[in-house]
């Protein structure tokens, strides 16, 4: 008996923590300025969960290409899920919406996640682009280039992380251990 409230109450750590520096990476970079000033997505809630279901799907794209590191995808997701869950208790939302809501981002990510394989330059990232970061809206053609452009380069740098390095990086400017 004794043996069994010591492993009731054993705290073991978490083993998504170990992907906690990355999710925090895909945070800030999510949360950089220039998306926002130089690229006109809108600066709302709406907007910062469009950028970081973007830069989450760029990482998990990359994490994707080798089958060994597929946990830590699913940590990294399941992180995502944590946080979202927890802002918009934050927000104030009841639990009974909390889990609808949090359904509905996964849902979310699941399209994007699709949508954001298109290829650099494409047509139809670049309508992936306008539907989830400016719900449709014609954005600002140099907000719009931007956006592009720096796509284009955070996944050249993802691309040039081995996937290794990627699930243990704590930045992804330039994407560095």
């Amino acid at each position: 008996m004794f043996s069994s409230l010591r492993k009731l109450f054993r705290s073991e750590p978490d083993p998504r923590e170990a992907r906690r520096p990355l999710w925090d990476a895909v945070v800030a970079t999510a949360r950089a300025p220039h998306w926002y000033a130089v690229g006109g997505v809108p600066d709302t809630l709406d907007g910062r969960f469009d950028m970081i279901s973007l830069i989450l799907a760029l990482v998990l794209h990359r994490v994707d290409e080798d089958p060994e590191r597929g946990l830590a995808g699913v940590q990294l997701t399941e992180l995502f899920v944590n946080d979202m869950d927890g802002q918009m208790r934050q927000i104030g939302f009841g639990d009974m919406v909390v889990g609808k809501q949090v359904g509905r981002m996964m849902s979310a990510l699941g399209g994007r996640l699709g949508a954001y394989r298109a290829a650099d330059g494409s047509a139809e990232l670049r309508e992936a682009l306008v539907r989830n970061l400016w719900r449709g809206q014609a954005p600002d053609e140099a907000g719009l280039a931007h956006v592009l452009a720096e796509v284009t380069t955070l996944r050249a740098a993802l691309a040039a992380t081995p996937v290794s390095d990627l699930v243990l990086a704590d930045r992804l400017d330039g994407v560095r251990p």
